[in-house]
C-alpha cells in the first residue's frame, strides 16, 4: 500500500513538473513606476520569449530569433513597433510615445525597458495592453502601476485591454 502511495504521488510531480515544462500558461507582467523627480514613467516589460517570437512571426511572417545570436537589427524594430501597436499610454488624456530604452533575456523571459519623459503632472493614467492577445486567446497581462506611494494592479486580457486609473 504504501508503494502505491508513494509512486502515485511520484506519477503526480513528473506530470506536474512536465505541464510547467509545456508551458501551458500565457502570461506577462508589466510594471509602471512614477519618478516624480525625473518627471517620467518608467515601464518594465516581462514576456515569455518563445511567445513574442511566435505573435511577431505571425505578424510579420518572419521568425525573428529574439535574444539570440541570430537577432538582427530589423528583430529588434519590429518588437519596438509591435510593442508601440499593443501597449499604450495616455497621460491625462494624451497620447504619450514611449522610449525604447533596451532589452535583455532573462532565463526563458524577455524584459524590455520603456521609458515616458516629460511627466510632471498626473491625473489619470489610461493603459491600454493587448501584447499577445492576438496569437493567444488566454493571454494574460498583468499590470502594477505604482505612483504616489500607491500600487495598483490590473488584468489585461482578450476581453479587458484597456484601464484607466485616477489620482
Amino acid at each position: 500500500m504504501k508503494k502505491r502511495v508513494v509512486s502515485v504521488l511520484l506519477l503526480v510531480f513528473i506530470v506536474s513538473m512536465s505541464s510547467f515544462a509545456m508551458h501551458k500558461f500565457y502570461m506577462a507582467i508589466y510594471q509602471i513606476n512614477y519618478a516624480p523627480e525625473k518627471k517620467m514613467l518608467q515601464i518594465t516589460a516581462r514576456i515569455f520569449v518563445d511567445d513574442i517570437d511566435k505573435a511577431l512571426e505571425k505578424k510579420y511572417g518572419k521568425k525573428l530569433f529574439l535574444g539570440t545570436n541570430k537577432e538582427t537589427p530589423e528583430s529588434i524594430e519590429l518588437l519596438k513597433k509591435y510593442l508601440a501597436e499593443n501597449f499604450s499610454l495616455k497621460v491625462n488624456g494624451q497620447s504619450k510615445t514611449m522610449n525604447f530604452l533596451s532589452k535583455e533575456i532573462d532565463g526563458d523571459v524577455l524584459v524590455c525597458y520603456i521609458s515616458i519623459k516629460d511627466i510632471s503632472k498626473i491625473n489619470t493614467i489610461e493603459i491600454y495592453n493587448s501584447v499577445l492577445v492576438d496569437c493567444f486567446a488566454v493571454q494574460q497581462n498583468i499590470v502594477n502601476v505604482t505612483a504616489f506611494n500607491i500600487k495598483k494592479s490590473f488584468l489585461f486580457s482578450e476581453t479587458s485591454t484597456k484601464q484607466v486609473l485616477k489620482y
